[in-house]
């Protein structure tokens, strides 16, 4: 069932992004910003739902267990299974520019920052949010 519904789930993404690049032509949005916001915020819909659910009942922990573990996954995971794809088959590239740097870099110093001393308020959630806007003005930008 397990490999069934993985098999579901690529086919859906695959058609959501073939959805999305005609949409993102006629907005003028670039793949970037398409990549790294859109695909991203649809992707994960479900994850910001359980989110804000924890966040809602005042559990803040499993809130942001939810919130980082899912980046972790995909730093842990995927982006090293990309490689390796990309060495055996040579048709998959995995490189960043200096703008997706500085965006990763920026990021994880925002996300230690906020984490580091245990404690939340809504000034560091003021603060998490502005800084993914700027990022995706700075994508929309490219």
């Amino acid at each position: 069932m397990l490999g069934l519904a993985t098999i579901v789930l690529a086919y859906i993404s695959e058609k959501l992004v073939g959805t999305i690049e005609p949409v993102g032509a006629a907005l003028g949005w670039s793949h970037v910003f398409i990549g790294i916001i859109v695909v991203a915020i649809v992707g994960s819909a479900a994850e910001y739902v359980s989110a804000i659910a924890m966040a809602y009942n005042n559990r803040m922990d499993v809130m942001v267990e939810i919130s980082i573990g899912s980046t972790v996954q995909t730093a842990m995971f995927v982006a090293p299974i990309l490689v390796l794809f990309s060495y055996l088959y040579d048709f998959l590239p995995l490189v960043f520019n200096t703008a997706e740097m500085i965006a990763m870099i920026l990021a994880a110093l925002m996300t230690v920052t906020v984490v580091n001393d245990g404690d939340s308020n809504w000034f560091e959630g003021v603060l998490l949010v502005g800084t993914y806007i700027a990022i995706g003005f700075s994508f929309y930008l490219l």
